[in-house]
This record gives C-alpha cells, sequence and structure tokens, in this order.
C-alpha cells in the first residue's frame, strides 16, 4: 500500500551547533548538495508511489529537515514532540500546527519526546527509545493518546541517540536493528520479539545505515552500509542505496528526513 509522508525541504540547513557526536560546525555543510541529496530521497519515494506532503522550512531552524522528530502519527492522531535542546524547541509547535491546520487530532506534549526519533510504529506495538533524548514518561503519555501498546528500549552508546539510529521496521512485524546501541535488557527483549530480526554490524550501523525506510518491499538505505544491503536482498528486499552524506553531518539519514502520515486505519 502506498504510504503517506510528510518532508521539509533543507532550505536553511547548516551545521552551526553540535547537540548530538555527529555535528562538527567546525567541518561545515553544504546547504546546495544537501538539497540535491534531499531532493534525491523525495523523489525515490514518488517514483515507488509514496505520497510526499511538504511542510515549509523556517529560518533559524537548520534541523527543521530531520522532519521524524516533528511528531508521531498514529490512527490519523498527532502526538507532538518537545524537544530534548532549545536549539530544536520551535519546531515542534511549528509541525503541530501543520497538522492543527489540516484537521488533525493533535496533542501537545507535557513530556520530552522527539517523535518518530523516538516512537518506532510497528503493526501492533510502538518500539520506544529513551536513555539520551525522550523521556521515559513520554512513553506512557503516547501511549494513553495513541492507544496502542508502548515497548520501552534503552539506548547505550550516544551516536545512537535516538532509535531511529539504531533500528527500523522491515514490514510492521520485523526489525533490524544494531544489537550495540542498547542496554542488555532492552537486547534481550529485541531478541524475544524479533527472533528473525536483520542484525547489522557495527561498520553498517556507524554509517547510520539503520537510520533507513521501508515501505515492506522496497528498503531506501544510506549507500555506505554495503553488508546490511546484501542481508536485506538476501532477505527479499528490493534495496535502494542513496547518498545522505551532507544531512549525516548533523546526525541524519532517510528516515530521519521522513515523518510518515499514518491514517485512521493505520
Amino acid at each position: 500500500m502506498p504510504k503517506h509522508f510528510l518532508m521539509c525541504p533543507p532550505e536553511y540547513f547548516t551545521v552551526e551547533y553540535a547537540i548530538n557526536p555527529w555535528m562538527r560546525p567546525e567541518d561545515g555543510a553544504d546547504r546546495d548538495v544537501a538539497l540535491r541529496q534531499w531532493e534525491g530521497l523525495k523523489s525515490a519515494y514518488e517514483e515507488l508511489g509514496h505520497e510526499v506532503s511538504l511542510i515549509d522550512p523556517i529560518e533559524g531552524l537548520p534541523d527543521m529537515v530531520f522532519a521524524a522528530n516533528g511528531a508521531t502519527v498514529v490512527g490519523g492522531r498527532v502526538y507532538g514532540a518537545r524537544f530534548a535542546f532549545p536549539q530544536r524547541g520551535p519546531e515542534g509547535p511549528a509541525y503541530l500546527r501543520w497538522f492543527a491546520e489540516r484537521g488533525y487530532p493533535t496533542k501537545e506534549a507535557e513530556h520530552v519526546n522527539e517523535g518518530e526519533g523516538d516512537f518506532l510504529t510497528l503493526d501492533d506495538v510502538i518500539l520506544a527509545g529513551t536513555g539520551f533524548r525522550t523521556h521515559l514518561v513520554a512513553h506512557q503519555e503516547a501511549q494513553e493518546y495513541l492507544g496502542r501498546p508502548v515497548i520501552s528500549l534503552t539506548l547505550v552508546d550516544p551516536r545512537f541517540y535516538h532509535l531511529d539510529t539504531a533500528l527500523f521496521s522491515l514490514d510492521g512485524k520485523n526489525v533490524a536493528y544494531y544489537p550495540g546501541a542498547f542496554s542488555a535488557g532492552s537486547l534481550e527483549v529485541l531478541r524475544r520479539l524479533f527472533p528473525d530480526a536483520v542484525l547489522a554490524t557495527a561498520e553498517d550501523a556507524e554509517v547510520l545505515g539503520l537510520n533507513a525506510v521501508s515501505d515492506g518491499t522496497n528498503v531506501l538505505v544510506n549507500a555506505e552500509a554495503t553488508a546490511l544491503q546484501l542481508e536485506l536482498k538476501r532477505r527479499g528486499y528490493e534495496v535502494i542505496p542513496l547518498d545522505l552524506s551532507e544531512l549525516r553531518k548533523a546526525g541524519g539519514g532517510p528516515k530521519c528526513c521522513t515523518l510518515e502520515i499514518r491514517g485512521e486505519n493505520s
């Protein structure tokens, strides 16, 4: 089934502060290169038959391109983001306003959470990351509003500060993940829930190979994650490698740039 994605053009993209281990302001970032790479991701979605809506970027919010962090949408309801760092604070209200203006039921978050950066929605449950950004109590808040069971997972490696840097959904019932990103107890939970999961290598995780998007058939993944691509092909998935290296300078990849809008039946 075609999916509906919300994206934000990186018109104001830059790396001017450091709020995660990937960000090095002294190395600079090329906005034009980032825009070309982002356009490649958008075009890939459209060529696959998915719908892409756009939110207008706001000057002074260079990370607004990472739409996944802006909210979590399940069953047509929108749970807003409340960012951990003040540099990104205005993004949450901007995304929530976009949805409200289009008639979606919305909830302004009371607790710190960074949208789909830390909430990964499967068919029956939501996997929720904590440890660096999203507060544990936000998992409870999301469950109450979205009406879907939330399973908490603790991240322990600061390079993988959001769940979507360490794990992605393959088809709504199975996942791919990097074991080294999780606490011992969370790793046991993942092994129990997903005995047939795709396990990524450290090398692929370190190029944000897990910040990927799957529609159940096709997987859009950072081109440098070569071993992961081979395993996905072996499992029968069509792999679409992408170059988002400029956006990775701020810790982003395909998933970071993509907020899924799930309707009332999803």
